[in-house]
């Protein structure tokens, strides 16, 4: 099995900074495409980032030039660093990993970007 735990979501102000923190842990067998799905109230959920195992990344049009995505390889962990934070940016966030044609999902993180 597949575990992943994510950290460092929170209440910020609009214009404000937030790094999120995924680890992976279990039968992960090597590195792995890894990123990030967000899903706000009423919504579906949505790609926001992605990082392959050679860490070219994408991301969502209305993320781009705000977020990053980022790895290490060694911890098995992915970064999202969140710039420039606007209030539709409020939603859960997901982390997943891809392995053998599946994704695993974490439990989820809440940002809430609100004055």
């Amino acid at each position: 099995q597949v575990q992943l735990v994510e950290s460092g979501g929170g209440l910020v102000q609009p214009g404000g900074s937030l790094r999120l923190s995924c680890a992976a842990s279990g039968s992960i067998f090597g590195i792995k495409p890894m990123g990030w799905y967000r899903q706000a109230p009423g919504k579906q959920r949505d790609m926001v980032a992605h990082i392959t195992s050679d860490s070219r990344t994408n991301y969502a049009g209305s993320v781009k030039g705000r977020f990053t995505i980022s790895r290490d390889n060694a911890k098995n962990t992915v970064y999202l660093q969140m710039n420039s934070l606007k209030p539709e940016d409020t939603a859960v966030y997901y982390c997943y990993i891809q392995r053998l044609g599946r994704n695993y999902w974490g439990q989820g993180t809440q940002v809430t970007v609100s004055s």
